[in-house]
């Protein structure tokens, strides 16, 4: 079991995180998974986006890693080629594992802007081909806790004295803190893991209150070989994903006949 850091981590590194388009006609805020931190183990993208309709993500696969959706603003439509459907509100949480292959859409679904981050985490190789798998929390079953002028919404791990409910299979924590003027927090994290701390927002926000979003995971320390939504070991399993997207074969067979209501709707 790794120890747990007692000591304020120094920050090793910080940069400002610039707006770039995703999907179709989507904005993004990406931390991870750009020029400057391309992978932080175990950890792909780290993404705010904002997105209005028609805009949105349509149809498109995955495999190979989890990707969690926090939603801040509105709400998103989500639908796959298993028929799995649902719509993930302004506090809700989706953890999705695409293991060896999903096919879905995520798109508006009110009006005005929605906002939300989306997290990519790596899967180790004995974990890449499992079974897809959902873990969905509504905003009020997600562990909250306060102290001392600090709120926070456990996401995954531990703080505050309170867990939450979702299963990882790469060792994580993921935490939403607001915190008053004057307030502080110190949060354990184990030593080996690697941390990030994401901040936005302006003067307003600094003289009320600050929202904090931090995450921390246990390095894989395994090959990563990336090709946009596949995340594997060797080139050699990319070439391999490809081709099974491709083929609709390996557990991507049902999205030779499946197209995402939202994408009918959107015209895609």
């Amino acid at each position: 079991m790794s120890s747990v850091v007692r000591d304020p981590r120094p920050v090793v590194r910080k940069f400002l995180a610039r707006p770039q388009h995703e999907g179709v006609g989507a904005t993004v805020r990406r931390s991870i998974g750009r020029f400057e931190l391309k992978y932080f183990d175990p950890f792909l993208v780290l993404d705010e986006f904002s997105v209005s309709a028609p805009a949105g993500f349509p149809d498109h696969p995955h495999r190979g890693f989890e990707t969690v959706t926090y939603m801040l603003q509105g709400a998103v439509r989500h639908e796959d080629f298993e028929g799995h459907s649902g719509t993930i509100e302004a506090g809700d949480l989706q953890w999705m594992t695409a293991g060896r292959g999903i096919v879905h859409s995520e798109m508006p679904a009110s009006e005005g802007t929605q906002k939300g981050l989306q997290l990519w985490i790596n899967l180790s190789s004995k974990y890449k081909m499992i079974e897809p798998r959902y873990q969905e929390l509504n905003s009020r079953d997600i562990a909250e806790a306060s102290k001392d002028g600090v709120r926070v919404r456990v996401i995954a791990g531990e703080a505050l004295g309170i867990k939450s409910p979702i299963y990882t299979r790469t060792p994580t924590m993921f935490l939403d803190f607001t915190l008053k003027p004057g307030s502080q927090i110190r949060q354990p994290i184990p030593e080996s893991w690697n941390a990030f701390v994401r901040w936005g927002g302006g003067l307003e926000q600094i003289l009320e209150t600050t929202q904090v979003y931090s995450g921390g995971g246990e390095p894989l320390g395994e090959p990563v070989v990336q090709y946009g939504p596949f995340v594997m070991n060797s080139q050699e399993q990319i070439d391999q994903t490809i081709e099974d997207y491709e083929n609709c074969a390996n557990g991507f067979e049902k999205a030779r006949q499946w197209k995402s209501e939202s994408n009918v709707v959107f015209g895609y």
